[in-house]
């Protein structure tokens, strides 16, 4: 018989989640011509990962979508930006029947890592049920507003959680992805959230030009390790011989390592592995785990 502390044991968190419901006998070409995704490719039940981008290219949203039919798409966002994906689809929509609609009270139960097959998530009361493919934690999250974690699963902190997501090199809303974000900034993002066989929407040009010319961009978001004991800000500058070269969007302490463990854009210059300083602490900047796979 199997120790149950020879098991393997998933990292789980539980998390508001915004979610944005757009339904109307026009809802499927309307969000084919405005976001990255091929929304007609998505069956009903399945998710996809998508952008919404600024007419100039730069990211709006990243959010995922889900298919209940061809007349209704869930689509869930970082926590606080469900209502910017939704003034954003808003801006175009005309002469369509198409409406957008903020659900409010939905959470989302994220399992993530080694163990993931050996939870019994069957009992959750889930709408959406999605596998993630994060970079070293592949997992699934179940998303509704009566999720709760199954009894006796331990949670992880926010803190915890924080870290192995910065460890994956997955971004965030308001963090890694912004106004300012050009989508091939940040790895995987691209491969994972945009179609390249689909026809036009909105943006499409500057992630197409990007891709034609290698992904080649100013300011990739690189992963940092950084030790010692000062406390590390979204915000600290990245530095290298005195010279800022990027800054901080994300850090978390890693329990595993103890070393605090970041995000944030470095100039193209900067090739990882490199020595770096941040917050008057020694740092290593890595690729993260998707462009080295």
């Amino acid at each position: 018989m199997t120790d149950p502390a020879d098991v393997a044991q998933p990292l789980v968190a539980v998390a508001p989640r915004d979610v944005v419901r757009a339904t109307g006998s026009d809802a499927e070409a309307f969000l084919q011509g405005q976001i990255s995704q091929d929304v007609e490719a998505i069956e009903a039940g399945a998710s996809a990962w998508s952008l919404v981008l600024a007419p100039q290219g730069k990211v709006g949203a990243w959010f995922r979508i889900t298919a209940s039919d061809g007349d209704t798409f869930l689509l869930d966002v970082d926590a606080g930006f469900g209502p910017a994906l939704a003034a954003r689809l808003e801006r175009f929509r005309l002469r369509v029947d198409v409406a957008f609609e903020s659900l409010a009270g939905w959470r989302m139960l994220s399992v993530r890592g080694d163990g993931v097959s050996d939870v019994d998530l069957d009992a959750v009361e889930a709408e959406v049920r999605a596998e993630v493919d994060w970079p070293q934690f592949r997992g699934i999250d179940l998303l509704g507003p009566k999720v709760s974690p199954p009894a006796g699963l331990p949670v992880a902190s926010s803190a915890e959680f924080e870290a192995a997501r910065i460890r994956a090199g997955w971004p965030a809303m308001g963090r890694e992805l912004s106004e300012r974000t050009i989508p091939a900034e940040v790895a995987g993002l691209v491969e994972s959230s945009v179609s390249f066989t689909k026809g036009c929407y909105v943006g499409q040009e500057l992630v197409a030009r990007i891709d034609s010319r290698g992904g080649n961009v100013p300011r990739p978001v690189r992963l940092l390790e950084i030790r010692g004991n000062a406390e590390v800000l979204p915000g600290n500058e990245i530095t290298i011989d005195g010279t800022t070269v990027g800054e901080v969007t994300s850090a978390a302490r890693d329990p595993d390592s103890g070393a605090t463990v970041a995000l944030g854009p470095v100039h193209r210059r900067v090739e990882p592995p490199a020595h770096a300083e941040v917050a008057g602490m020694t740092a290593t900047v890595l690729s993260p785990p998707a462009e080295s796979a």
